[in-house]
C-alpha cells in the first residue's frame, strides 16, 4: 500500500470526527496513539494542524477535561481528501485477467506522453483504450523519478506511437529508451535496415 492510501483513512477520520464535534478537532480520546503518531507525520507534510497550548486549554475548558491531544484538517488536508474522493483510477481488470506490464517512464517520456493522449480528440490514429486513464492515475516514485503505470500489449504500442510522433517533432531520447527497455517501437521494423536501426537504438548509449 503506497503511503497515500495510508495517509486517507487518517484524513478521513480526522474529517469525520471534526464534523460531528462541531469545533472541527478531534480529540486524544477518540484517537488511538499510533493514529495520533501518524496525524503528527501528516502534520508535518502540512496536511494536518496539531493543537497547541491555547488551543488545548480552549478545548479542555469545553470538554470539562484536559486535553492533552488533539488535531484537525488544515486547508490543503481538507483538500487532498476532496481530491482523493474522485482522483482518476485506471479501472480495475476483469476476474481472472492480468493487470498489464509494469511500465517506468522517466519524466520527460511521461510529459510527451501526456501531451499524446491529451490530443485524443484530434488525432485521426487515437490512443489505445484505458490509456488516459492509466496516464491519470499513474503514481510517481520520487526516489528514482520514475513514472509507473500498467499497460496492456495494445497500450503498449500506443505509447511507442505517441513516441514516435514526439520523435518526428523533436526530441528521439524517449522513443529510444522505450524501445530499449521494453522492446516497443513505432513503426515496427519491417526490413533488414530497419531492424539494425532497431538494435542500435536498443544498444546501451
Amino acid at each position: 500500500m503506497r503511503n497515500w492510501e495510508k495517509a486517507l483513512p487518517v484524513l478521513e477520520a480526522l474529517y469525520e470526527r471534526g464534523q460531528t464535534a462541531g469545533h472541527g478537532w478531534t480529540l486524544d480520546t477518540e484517537f488511538l496513539l499510533p493514529h495520533q503518531q501518524h496525524a503528527g507525520a501528516l502534520a508535518a507534510q502540512g496536511l494536518v494542524e496539531l493543537a497547541g497550548r491555547e488551543d488545548r486549554a480552549e478545548l479542555s475548558v469545553l470538554e470539562g477535561r484536559p486535553v492533552r491531544w488533539a488535531a484537525r484538517l488544515t486547508s490543503h488536508g481538507h483538500d487532498t481528501l476532496t481530491y482523493s474522493r474522485i482522483r482518476p483510477r485506471a479501472d480495475p481488470a476483469p476476474h481472472g485477467t492480468a493487470v498489464g506490464q509494469v511500465v517506468e517512464l522517466i519524466p520527460s517520456q511521461m510529459a510527451a506522453l501526456r501531451v499524446f493522449v491529451g490530443l485524443a480528440g484530434r488525432l485521426q490514429v487515437s490512443p489505445a483504450a484505458g490509456l488516459a486513464e492509466q496516464v491519470r492515475a499513474a503514481s510517481c516514485d520520487h526516489g528514482i523519478k520514475r513514472w509507473r503505470l500498467h499497460l496492456t500489449p495494445e497500450q503498449m504500442e500506443s505509447v511507442a506511437y505517441g513516441f514516435w510522433l514526439h520523435r518526428l517533432t523533436g526530441s528521439a531520447a524517449e522513443a529510444n529508451r522505450f524501445s530499449r527497455e521494453y522492446s516497443a517501437l513505432y513503426p515496427p521494423p519491417t526490413s533488414v535496415a530497419d531492424r539494425q536501426a532497431t538494435a542500435a537504438a536498443r544498444a546501451p548509449s
